[in-house]
């Protein structure tokens, strides 16, 4: 497989920031659509796929979401044009049988799994596949502004009640404004974050 060249590199990660700031470009639904279906294909578990994703766009949608947020970020999430929940399903084992068809007992086995166990399978698998949707947004030509600022049991109780679905971030999604970008802060270099065994 070929590296990506150099342009690709900086879109997706190079030059790629953390945005505050959004015009008001819309987003739309197929836009929406799209980005999963990009994102869907990265590894998982057992390919167990358990991120599961509300695209928080209306007005009304989003004043559900207004309670939820630090005062932080309150403004840019409100002003985004989508607010993505990044959460994972509980019972992501059920749908086993058709995502791992290989292991006829998979969802057998996974549901039995001790309940930590399988809730950290879940948690692990959903969180990189944030990564990818992240991924997959930049590739799109979307900005992004992920989140951990907000009671997740505020947004757990208000967009899923029935309890299966548990939140992980917010992910603001449009077209960035560059003028409130902040500076960017320092990143660790090999030595201080890796080692080679």
């Amino acid at each position: 497989m070929p590296e990506l060249e150099n342009g690709t590199w900086r879109q997706l990660l190079l030059d790629a920031r953390t945005h505050n700031g959004w015009s008001d470009h819309p987003v739309d639904a197929a836009l929406l659509r799209r980005l999963y279906e990009l994102a869907r294909m990265g590894p998982t578990a057992m390919n167990c796929q358990p991120v599961r994703l509300l695209f928080v766009k209306s007005q009304a949608a989003k004043e559900r979401l207004r309670p939820t947020l630090a005062a932080g970020n309150v403004d840019k999430t409100m002003a985004a044009p989508v607010t993505a929940i990044v959460a994972y399903d509980t019972e992501f084992y059920l749908k086993l049988t058709k995502l791992a068809p290989h292991s006829p007992d998979a969802a057998r086995k996974t549901g039995g799994m001790e309940p930590e166990a399988r809730r950290r399978m879940a948690l692990l698998s959903a969180t990189l596949q944030g990564g990818y949707i992240i991924l997959a947004a930049r590739g799109l030509g979307l900005d992004c502004g992920p989140m951990g600022g907000f009671d997740a049991a505020k947004v757990d109780a208000e967009f899923f009640p029935d309890g299966a679905w548990k939140s992980i971030f917010l992910l603001n999604l449009g077209h960035g404004d560059p003028t409130r970008l902040h500076p960017r802060a320092p990143r660790l270099d090999f030595d201080e974050a890796c080692r080679i065994a």
